[in-house]
């Protein structure tokens, strides 16, 4: 299954920074803030771990929560994600 790019005008409600961080804590970071939003938010999540690529996905189906977007840029990773 192939990542949708990311989200057109990469417009976000607030941003989480788990750079520096590896599993599972830009999930648990991201977790906490999507619990902290309203419903139709967007949540953008800046990582450096290649493996959160993956990590969102499996996410994104678990929660119900819609996976936007990702990209990379740099050795960065960047998801969007818009609370259920």
């Amino acid at each position: 299954m192939n990542a949708p790019a990311a989200t057109e005008d990469n417009k976000f409600d607030r941003e989480v920074d788990a750079r520096g961080l590896n599993c599972p804590l830009p999930i648990l970071r991201a977790k906490k803030a999507l619990a902290d939003m309203p419903s139709g938010q967007v949540l953008k999540i800046t990582c450096t771990d290649p493996g959160s690529m993956r990590d969102f996905q499996a996410f994104a189906r678990q929660t119900g929560n819609a996976l936007l977007g990702q990209q990379t840029v740099g050795k960065e990773f960047l998801h969007y994600l818009r609370r259920r």
